[in-house]
């Protein structure tokens, strides 16, 4: 397995169990969804986007804090903040694109947890997420070395086109998850693959894009098909409904 460097000489002695922690990165535009605010801000159920999403976060016990990943400009943040003011949620400032605000997050985390920690990166997007899906990764992934998210198979036929759209192949969606978040590493494990993924030039969409490059084979742990990622306008109005449909359940 790949090896880690030292993290930094500034934190307390490490504790005999892991520690867990959830980052969120909130700096994206969101500009598919065609709106005048980022789509972590957009009204839900009451309550904006990504509040549904840290108070999901927040719900479960064994996550010492949170940090969130916002833009230099967001002038918006500000006004939820004192919401969240008894909370252990700390603020960096996000990158350019996804992989750099999670390192951005990465880097204030080193000075306060321990290498063998556990980070959860979740999408500020996905307000859906069950706090009994965190849970079940969290057991899931236990001691695994090489960490994993939660997920749901392919149900779908799948068909890979060419560029002008037409069907070149059908592609056997037996072994096929959509992936979703949280996604689980070891803290220092993460921060390691992440840099060296940006030195080497490579696309990362995900957390365990970088870690598959690093070599290691995360482990996909089944999660509600309900954990939706608010991308266009309609997922809005759905993730409305899922949120609604719960609290009738409860």
């Amino acid at each position: 397995m790949p090896g880690s460097t030292a993290l930094s000489d500034k934190r307390p002695a490490e504790s005999a169990s892991p520690g867990y922690w959830a980052v969120v990165p909130a700096a994206g535009s969101g500009s598919r969804m065609v709106a005048e605010i980022p789509k972590q801000y957009l009204p839900l159920a009451g309550r904006s986007v990504i509040e549904h999403t840290l108070d999901t976060l927040f719900s479960c016990p064994r996550l010492a804090g949170v940090v969130l990943a916002v833009s230099a400009d967001d002038s918006r943040w500000a006004k939820i903040r004192p919401r969240y003011a008894d909370r252990n949620l700390q603020c960096v400032t996000g990158g350019a694109e996804r992989c750099h605000s999670v390192l951005n997050a990465l880097h204030l985390l080193v000075q306060q947890a321990q290498p063998r920690d556990w980070v959860l990166v979740h999408d500020a997007a996905r307000p859906c997420v069950r706090g009994g899906d965190i849970e079940a990764l969290i057991e899931a992934i236990g001691d695994d070395t090489d960490g994993g998210l939660l997920g749901v198979p392919v149900s779908d036929t799948m068909k890979r086109v060419d560029r002008d759209g037409r069907i070149s192949a059908t592609v056997d969606r037996e072994a096929l998850w959509h992936a979703h978040t949280p996604q689980m590493f070891r803290l220092d494990q993460l921060l390691n693959a992440l840099e060296q993924a940006l030195e080497q030039g490579a696309t990362v969409t995900d957390e365990a894009s970088a870690m598959e490059l690093a070599g290691y084979r995360p482990r996909m742990v089944e999660g509600h098909p309900d954990n939706i990622k608010v991308t266009v306008p309609a997922h809005l109005a759905l993730a409305e409904f899922y949120l609604q449909e719960r609290k009738h359940l409860l």
